[in-house]
């Protein structure tokens, strides 16, 4: 009996035409797919390999390319990068051995020989890991050629087994109270501090990039949760910081929630937003899953319920399941304003759709705008609140700061 195609329930076919008639198929030809979000990594990887007699290598640039590429041909052997947009190597690993099971071999600057990132690959089914170099990769793929196509043609004669669904719980689904229990927002809720809260999961490290381009140096506060295992955040975060001009970093215990600072939730930790004295602060905690997630999107924003009230923003954008939705509606009730990503701009319309559809969104927008919408509201939101005769914290409210102009002149030029 063929294999099923991943995720479909159907047989694969075999083409007529195919080098590979099944039952026929040469012990030495392999077919491999070399998944790696870097151009220069899979061109010189195919090298490598093609010029091995009988190996017959195709190429994708992300997770979600290579299921495509999988329908049409399933390989023998998937070398996989663990740092890539829209879905990480582990998820997409853990995906491949929980559907459609086929020898993996790792290949990741994130994954050394040892590492608990390695360790954590082999656990989730990886046949082996090779831990290539931040930098100079070209010439340590050129140089380690042998070991590479040892590696892989050894893969191909692994015997690899389905394995549990990723993300299937042990215990009923939990809830944000399983971590923070519900309570009114503050009676103090006017404030001129305004922060944001975003979540996402699958498809989200490119929105998430693109959101955050579209911010200035001294843009709102943000505190995000983008659904990653913990080795990845960091990273994640550091690239961020490189290319946008806010400033990005993971988020520790006790970090300031300032203007023109976005946190980013690190894997396998809940986060939630605190109010100390005049400022916001971050806190993190284990505790249990919630909406099958740690860190939890709806966790995140009971938070901001709790400590901001109607001075947050929550940002729904692409990503599986429904995780956010119930806290993004409680953030609704509380009068914070809400905005989900639109449907043709997602990678994949699971959270939003969940949120639209139990009444939390206030507004939808394609992912192009959000930026501009957020900063436009930030802006609204801060007009409004001049005459306001509720005082904050620790002062009066005075007339809007322009620090260094480029906030407001951001959301000027976007307007335009």
């Amino acid at each position: 009996m063929l294999p099923e195609r991943l995720g479909s329930g159907e047989p694969w076919s075999t083409p007529a035409d195919s080098r590979h008639v099944a039952g026929r198929k040469s012990q030495r030809d392999i077919e491999v797919l070399v998944v790696d979000d870097s151009a220069v990594v899979r061109q010189v990887t195919a090298a490598v390999l093609s010029q091995e007699p009988g190996m017959h290598v195709s190429v994708a640039a992300d997770p979600l390319i290579a299921m495509d590429k999988m329908k049409r041909q399933r390989p023998d052997v998937i070398v996989l990068d663990l740092e890539m947009p829209r879905m990480d190597g582990l998820t997409f690993l853990r995906k491949i051995m929980a559907e459609d099971p086929v020898p993996v071999v790792v290949c990741s600057a994130l994954a050394p020989p040892g590492s608990d990132t390695a360790l954590l690959a082999f656990d989730d089914g990886a046949v082996d890991v090779i831990g290539k170099p931040t930098v100079g990769v070209k010439n340590f793929l050129d140089e380690s050629a042998i070991l590479l196509i040892d590696t892989v043609r050894s893969a191909a004669q692994a015997r690899v087994t389905r394995r549990a669904a990723p993300f299937t719980p042990i215990e009923p689904k939990n809830s944000a109270d399983a971590v923070l229990p519900s309570r009114k927002a503050p009676a103090l809720r006017f404030t001129t501090d305004k922060v944001v809260v975003v979540g996402a999961s699958t498809g989200g490290t490119e929105a998430i990039l693109t959101f955050l381009e579209g911010m200035p140096a001294d843009g709102p506060a943000m505190v995000i949760v983008q659904h990653m295992p913990e080795a990845f955040t960091s990273g994640f975060a550091r690239r961020l910081n490189s290319l946008c001009e806010i400033e990005v970093k993971e988020a520790t215990h006790g970090d300031r929630v300032l203007q023109g600072r976005a946190l980013i939730a690190p894997g396998n930790r809940h986060i939630l937003l605190r109010r100390s004295g005049g400022h916001y602060v971050v806190e993190l905690t284990d505790g249990p899953l919630v909406s099958r997630h740690r860190p939890s999107v709806d966790v995140l924003f009971r938070s901001a319920v709790q400590a901001a009230g109607p001075n947050a923003i929550g940002v729904i954008m692409t990503g599986m399941g429904d995780d956010g939705a119930a806290g993004l509606l409680e953030m609704k009730e509380a009068g914070a304003w809400t905005i989900a990503q639109d449907e043709a701009s997602c990678v994949v319309f699971g959270m939003p759709k969940e949120a639209i559809a139990r009444g939390a969104v206030e507004e939808t927008t394609p992912l192009s705008l959000l930026g501009r919408t957020v900063l436009e509201r930030v802006k609204s939101a801060k007009v409004n609140q001049r005459d306001c005769p509720f005082p904050p914290l620790e002062r009066g409210c005075p007339e809007p700061a322009r620090t260094r102009g480029s906030f407001w002149e951001m959301v000027g030029r976007q307007r335009c």
